[in-house]
């Protein structure tokens, strides 16, 4: 006979219970953990259905949004809108943004490029402040026309002059400026490569016009950095004397001829922002055979730089009649053909910029001239002077 557990206070709890009842709560408790088991995954499997309707709309808007001015820098920008009235975070951004919200909370951003649909940013165009050093050898062919002279500069369809386009870019800064000007490359095979080589790609060549391998030249001294000229022979009071050689543009000459001996000269090669004379001084103070040589480089886009040797010279007043961008040089550096002569000059044009702002020096491409010339330089950027491609100094005279 059984006892009656809940009357026996001695007895321990649990102690003699039937085999089948101990059974039948277990069951019980099992049943009740897994309905609450199933019930929680049609929960979950609920809420996830949910958030995959909305991941899929925040995708759907993300795609709209464009990335930030830069990509790792994740912080809300200011919003623009673009003609089509999509979200923009910057209008130069090249790239689309997906932000896509996880069901943790987080947000996992994915870049890709842009498609280029013309409805995008507005790409700058580098090539307007002086070209990149990679492509530097290689002519706008927008700026070229073909002539019986050969290919010579033109102002683009767009209003881009050579001189800008070939121009060595600068910082911009109205601190105390120099542009050096070495000519006669293309004479001297050694002396033109040592030039290349071993002056900063600040300085400004001009290129001889008559001389050798003028297109080779051309390209190393691009790839380097530095700005040119076209250096063209003009009758000198002494002519036939002291011949500056074939090509030279003289006074009773017609003016086809001249304008022709001209562009034989420009169509040499690409890729300069103007012209220099080579001697001249005859040529330079007669204003009557200056101007048509003078309006040709103005309609051309081009700069002329009288390199300052001729005191009669009639350049300044011809060249401001016609807007034609152009400059003077101050001091002729290496009419003295020694080292240490040449660095007093390099000296004296650096008193003559910092009272003024800016000056222009004249060399050639002597052994002497390139080792002053490179010492020097050095030497001057530590003291804060920038040393600027011609076309820097000759712009000033035109722009207001």
């Amino acid at each position: 006979m059984g006892r009656d557990l809940g009357s026996d206070l001695h007895a321990p709890l649990g102690q003699d219970r039937q085999a089948g009842r101990r059974h039948n709560t277990w069951l019980s408790a099992s049943l009740v953990f897994g309905c609450m088991a199933v019930g929680a995954v049609l929960v979950l499997s609920l809420y996830a259905m949910r958030g995959d309707d909305k991941l899929k709309q925040v995708a759907a808007v993300a795609k709209t949004e464009q990335a930030p001015a830069t990509a790792s820098d994740n912080r809300p920008t200011s919003s623009h809108n673009d003609p089509s009235g999509m979200p923009r975070s910057n209008p130069n951004s090249g790239a689309n943004i997906e932000r896509t919200l996880t069901n943790d909370g987080s947000v996992v951003t994915k870049y890709t490029p842009r498609q280029r649909d013309g409805k995008g940013p507005i790409l700058i165009d580098a090539q307007r402040i002086g070209q990149d050093p990679r492509v530097a050898a290689q002519p706008n062919e927008a700026l070229l026309e073909d002539s019986p002279d050969g290919r010579l500069p033109i102002i683009g369809p767009d209003g881009t002059r050579p001189m800008d386009q070939y121009a060595r870019p600068w910082s911009g800064a109205r601190g105390t400026r120099i542009a050096i000007v070495v000519g006669g490359l293309g004479l001297s095979q050694t002396g033109t490569q040592r030039a290349i080589q071993q002056l900063p790609p600040s300085v400004t060549f001009g290129m001889a016009a008559s001389g050798n391998s003028l297109q080779r030249w051309m390209q190393e001294a691009r790839r380097t950095g530095h700005e040119l000229l076209i250096q063209v022979p003009l009758e000198p009071f002494d002519y036939p004397a002291n011949d500056p050689g074939p090509g030279t543009l003289l006074i009773k000459s017609s003016v086809k001829d001249n304008l022709s001996r001209l562009h034989l000269a420009m169509g040499e090669i690409t890729n300069y922002t103007g012209i220099m004379n080579y001697l001249g001084g005859r040529y330079l103070s007669d204003a009557g055979a200056l101007e048509p040589m003078l309006k040709d480089l103005s309609k051309r886009g081009l700069l002329f730089l009288d390199d300052g040797t001729s005191a009669q010279s009639k350049t300044a007043v011809v060249a401001k009649a016609l807007q034609l961008p152009h400059a003077f040089g101050d001091l002729t550096l290496d009419d003295q053909l020694q080292k240490d002569a040449i660095l007093k000059k390099l000296d004296e044009l650096e008193r003559i910029a910092q009272r003024r702002g800016q000056a222009i020096g004249v060399a050639s491409a002597f052994d002497e001239s390139i080792d002053a010339i490179r010492e020097w330089s050095e030497e001057a950027t530590q003291r804060g002077i920038e040393i600027v491609g011609i076309s820097a100094l000759a712009r000033d005279s035109v722009d207001p």
